[in-house]
């Protein structure tokens, strides 16, 4: 069910899964002694998490409309690309794995021949076909790893190379190559919503989706809009904060779903090389772009490389995007 709220003055706006905008804006903004626009905000779950979206707008029954427009585009797009629904278009490609090809919408074909462009710049290293192993690791479910033999038998697999997608159909050729598309079609959601805010003529505020944001425009003060990083350590504070105006971020991180095992930390972000939670030093990874899609995706692809690595990554697929935190 989704509900309205509206922040106190100068409230921090605290989001989910590592990233967070710091609001120092007035509840109610005013320019030359008049008033100018004022701050609302919906949520509505979607995609697992909650959606939350505020905007800048002098019409509170306008804005909320707006606001609830792009939250149905969001669900319009978590039906499409799921693969937790049989009805879904990934639903429906991963029913038939190994069997036929299947037709999709051209959106849901467009996100999967993007996430297979992620996975050909990073040898798989992203890889869009890893239901299988993110369901025998079952982070959220799990206290202890699943058997070696099972993990071994999905390991190195390069299992991506058997998604075959065209502009409206795709075919699964290998049952164990299963779509999962978590790693971008929430990025590619948000940018969906952002679109509908900007036909309505809403062109200032943010959307948030599990840490995948974008900001639109400036806050109150014509400022762009401060997003704060979380320290994966401490979840009161910051590593960095960013300033961002019409563009998205997203923060991957060890530490938001997994358990620890025997001294060793277990998380979501799967390595296909070893089809195991990947190994490495980096806690949270945080990367700015143009479109969410690209953020979303990028934040999880270069997670745990060397800078030079990630950015030879993001020069091929994203080259206007950057690295703002990596710790």
């Amino acid at each position: 069910m989704s509900h309205n709220t509206q922040p106190n003055r100068r409230e921090f706006l605290t989001l989910a899964a590592g990233v967070f905008a710091v609001s120092a804006v007035p509840f109610v903004a005013r320019r030359r002694g008049r008033l100018h626009a004022q701050l609302h905000m919906r949520s509505l779950p979607v995609m697992g998490t909650t959606a939350e979206i505020a905007v800048l707008h002098g019409d509170a029954a306008y804005a909320q409309a707006g606001m609830l427009a792009a939250l149905r585009e969001m669900q319009r797009v978590e039906f499409a690309m799921t693969r937790f629904s049989v009805a879904s278009d990934i639903g429906r490609a991963n029913a038939m794995a190994g069997q036929q090809r299947v037709a999709i919408a051209a959106e849901t074909a467009l996100v999967i021949q993007t996430a297979l462009a992620w996975a050909d710049v990073t040898n798989g290293g992203f890889d869009p076909a890893l239901a299988r192993v993110v369901d025998l690791w079952d982070v959220k479910h799990r206290h202890t790893p699943p058997a070696h033999e099972q993990v071994q038998r999905l390991a190195g697999r390069h299992l991506y190379r058997s998604i075959d997608a065209d502009q409206q159909s795709v075919f699964v050729r290998e049952p164990d190559a299963l779509i999962d598309l978590g790693g971008i079609a929430c990025g590619y959601g948000v940018d969906r919503a952002v679109a509908v805010l900007r036909d309505w003529g809403i062109h200032n505020g943010y959307i948030n989706v599990g840490g995948d944001i974008y900001a639109l425009g400036h806050d109150a003060d014509g400022e762009p809009w401060q997003v704060g990083v979380r320290s994966p350590a401490d979840a009161n504070a910051l590593i960095t904060t960013v300033p961002l105006s019409d563009a998205a971020i997203a923060t991957s991180g060890d530490y938001e779903q997994g358990y620890t095992y025997r001294g060793r930390r277990y998380h979501h972000i799967i390595d296909p090389a070893s089809a195991e939670p990947r190994l490495t030093r980096t806690h949270t990874l945080t990367v700015v772009a143009d479109k969410c899609i690209d953020a979303d995706a990028a934040s999880t692809a270069v997670f745990g490389l060397s800078q030079a690595a990630a950015q030879r990554v993001l020069a091929l697929r994203a080259p206007t995007s950057r690295i703002v935190a990596n710790g």
